[in-house]
């Protein structure tokens, strides 16, 4: 089952058979891998989540904490990455190293301190225990912390899934931002709150999905369009909720991989300029 902050019950899925010495090349940091392929495969999602750095951002500068991965190359843009209401694990983690291998600077917060989940019970908790004032003030954060970086170019973009694609949203209404990646995340806001937003936004979203539908994003498109903003686009996938996780039930490799092609050039089209 999904609703607008779940991502369904995670499932151990079938590996993509990666040669074993490209393997051995990734763990030792010496060669890149698609990031489809190191997602389904647990002993590389480790090994990419083990280069990123643990980083905890100042109570001044909105006391969060996480992880960050660095590109070869700085200064950089910078992405904030907010998790799936399971918490901050590797995948994640491992995606904020594919962006840094891409030539970002990428930030995956910890919205949980450090608690994850693995039922939807303990993830539920999590959410219900995190208050709209506390999130919005560490994504916040995070931005403002990302935007004067000494490793950054003074761009910053947003990007989330389920529970952190809602978020994803929230952090540019809460301070602006340069570009908004939203994975099937809640997007009920109405014209008033969303004229804060101030740069484009791309929404992945399943047409399989129950919750986080047709209706909803209908209806925040025109919000959008009341609030005079202009730069929304919206691509739909013959998939369900959660179809870019690959830990998950309804994970569509073809689809994840096309929202991520999609959405590396949303991030350098407009954190690149």
């Amino acid at each position: 089952m999904c609703d607008e902050t779940t991502c369904g019950t995670q499932q151990k899925r079938k590996p993509i058979a990666v040669p074993d010495e490209k393997r051995r090349r990734f763990v030792q940091g010496l060669a890149s891998l698609p990031l489809a392929a190191v997602l389904a495969d647990p002993a590389l999602v480790q090994a990419a989540a083990h280069k990123t750095i643990a980083t905890t951002i100042s109570a001044g500068a909105g006391g969060a904490t996480g992880f960050l991965a660095v590109p070869e190359k700085t200064p950089a843009p910078a992405v904030l990455l907010i998790h799936e209401w399971w918490g901050l694990n590797d995948q994640i983690k491992a995606v904020a190293n594919d962006l840094a291998q891409a030539g970002f600077l990428a930030f995956a917060i910890d919205m949980f301190n450090g608690s994850v989940a693995t039922t939807r019970e303990q993830a539920m908790a999590q959410i219900r225990a995190l208050g709209n004032a506390a999130g919005t003030k560490a994504v916040a954060g995070a931005v403002e912390w990302l935007r004067s970086h000494e490793k950054g170019n003074g761009k910053v973009g947003t990007v989330g899934w389920c529970f952190g694609g809602g978020w994803s949203l929230n952090a540019s209404l809460a301070t602006p931002v340069d570009a908004t990646v939203i994975y099937y995340g809640s997007v009920t806001k109405n014209a008033n709150q969303l004229k804060p937003l101030r740069g484009p936004v791309l929404g992945h979203f399943g047409t399989l999905d129950k919750r986080i539908n047709a209706e909803m994003v209908g209806g925040f498109e025109g919000a959008m369009r009341e609030a005079g903003k202009s730069d929304l686009t919206v691509h739909w996938y013959t998939a369900d909720h959660a179809f870019a996780n690959p830990s998950g039930a309804r994970y569509d490799q073809d689809d994840a991989e096309l929202a991520w092609t999609r959405t590396l050039a949303f991030l350098h089209q407009h954190l690149n300029r």
